[in-house]
């Protein structure tokens, strides 16, 4: 919540079309916990991975079922180790990146190198607690900045509505041609693409996760059903983490592109840059 002071000052800033008081404080804690806790997840969710480096369709998966359409691993061909990743059916020469990596002086058999996990080693019991607990601190980070969000109305600046659909074409031409107005309110590429994370791509990751639980099936049995399975649903979680690193790319880019101060200054203490034509 704004202080009394801090609305003042923001209409002050806005009348001289200088600083607003773009993100409140509650959304910035949020941001930068999302931050760290889906780093950890990433890298001790590649651990956990690393144990079974494969991909299947469906509820169960073995030797008699061909349902498979990711795999990791490593072969040897004419007396040497090579990786192997192998996409729906496709095989290619990965090593040093996958398979086969690098490790000290050596490469080693194993899924990804020690950099890409948590820890760095292989420990699948380390690598579950840090998982799970940064799981935990995401869901609980995502009620608050739900609840705050819908108390301090912030939530309606993330919904897109009919006239930004309409202006759609038009933000997109802005993007391709590097155009990035600083009016200080979220466009509509913007708001898709964040209301995509948040309402989309997270409650999907949280509820694949917990298919993959015999515990919490065995109660919500119909999450099964939900997803096609449990190795379906492994899949799903996969495919969405790196939909949200891809986001996380772009993200970054646009944040350097449309310039790294005036953006990580609204994201750290809240206040935001607008053009000179942006002024009301």
């Amino acid at each position: 919540m704004t202080t009394e002071t801090e609305h003042v000052e923001a209409e002050a800033g806005r009348k001289a079309g200088s600083l607003i008081y773009r993100q409140k404080l509650t959304t910035r804690l949020t941001h930068w916990l999302w931050v760290i806790s889906l780093f950890f997840m990433l890298l001790s969710g590649l651990q956990i991975f690393m144990a079974r480096p494969d991909l299947y369709i469906g509820q169960q998966s073995g030797f008699g079922f061909d349902n498979t359409v990711l795999s990791i691993g490593s072969v040897r061909i004419e007396g040497e180790w090579q990786g192997r990743t192998t996409l729906f059916g496709e095989s290619f020469d990965t090593t040093g990146w996958l398979g086969l990596v690098p490790q000290g002086d050596q490469m080693a058999r194993k899924a990804f190198p020690g950099w890409m996990t948590v820890p760095g080693n292989r420990d699948l019991a380390t690598g579950r607690v840090v998982h799970f607990f940064f799981a935990w601190v995401l869901v609980a980070t995502l009620l608050v900045w739900l609840v705050a969000s819908l108390a301090n109305r912030h939530l309606r600046d993330l919904i897109p509505t009919l006239s930004d659909l309409k202006r759609l074409p038009g933000d997109v031409a802005d993007h391709l041609r590097l155009r990035f107005p600083h009016h200080g309110r979220y466009n509509v590429l913007q708001k898709l693409s964040y209301a995509g994370v948040l309402f989309v791509a997270l409650p999907v990751m949280i509820l694949t996760g917990l298919t993959m639980s015999p515990g919490v099936v065995a109660e919500a049995p119909f999450l099964l059903d939900l997803f096609g399975g449990r190795q379906t649903a492994r899949t799903i979680h996969f495919v969405v983490m790196l939909a949200l690193v891809l986001f996380f790319i772009v993200h970054l880019a646009m944040v350097l592109l449309a310039g790294p101060l005036n953006e990580l200054r609204s994201i750290i203490t809240g206040w935001y840059r607008t053009d000179t034509e942006s002024r009301t």
